[in-house]
Formats: C-alpha cells, structure tokens, sequence
C-alpha cells in the first residue's frame, strides 16, 4: 500500500501527499542550498519527524501510566555539516509542563523519547541531543 505520493514542482520545491489522509507537505530547498527558504527543507522534515515521533512515544507511554504531558514543546535546532551535505546534529529541547512528575516517570518518558522508531532508524552518525526541563 502506497503511504505518501510525492511530486517536484520545478524550482527546488516538492509536493508530498499523505495517501491515507490526503494531507499535503510542501518543501523547498533552505536559501543556504540554492533554493527560496519558503517551506520546511527535506531535513527540516527529518528534524520535525524525530521531535513529533519522540512525543508520539512519549503520549503512548503516559496515556498506559496516567501520567499529563499536554503542552509539552520541544524546540529543535538543526545543525549541517558539508562533505558531504547532512545532518550532522539534531537538537531537541523539550520544555515540559510544571507538573510534579516523580523521578520514574522523568525516566519512563525519556527513555521513550529516545526509543522511538524514527530515533532508532537515524544512521548513527547523526548526532541526537536530547534535553529535558521540567
């Protein structure tokens, strides 16, 4: 089963189209690459999919163990490196709702920010810094 269609738009940009969903991601490529800057970058996409996988797992985890995460954020910074052009570094800064969450839970929550399946399916070269404040 085809999950996303995607086609070029001519001028560095992309269309990709959620097949389930019908919903439509565009890209273009960032002004440091030749391209406009006016839509996430494929490795914009990359650093947003770890953030929004990483808190996936963490609902799934905190749903099982009654524990509230709503209006958890991260702020994430993508760092490239050139020869060749990659991700060298992603950086997610998770700010985390002021609630009382005990040292179990902190851990239960942070280890499935770093097991989820796109975390575990970046090459290893790529550089996952991940902080928590609470």
């Amino acid at each position: 089963m085809i999950t996303v269609k995607s086609s070029y738009k001519g001028n560095l940009r992309t269309s990709a189209v959620h097949v389930a969903s019908n919903n439509t991601i565009i890209t273009d490529a960032p002004v440091d690459n030749n391209g406009k800057g006016e839509a996430f970058s494929p490795t914009d996409l990359v650093c947003a999919a770890l953030g929004s996988c990483m808190m996936t797992i963490m609902g799934i985890v905190a749903n099982r163990s009654n524990i509230d995460i709503e209006g958890t954020e991260i702020e994430t910074v993508k760092i490239m490196a050139s020869e060749p052009r990659r991700i060298a570094e992603i950086v997610l800064n998770f700010k985390m709702p002021a609630k009382n969450y005990s040292e179990k839970e902190k851990a239960m929550l942070e280890n499935a920010a770093r097991t989820c399946p796109v975390a575990l399916s970046l090459h290893p070269d790529v550089k996952q810094t991940i902080n928590f404040v609470y």
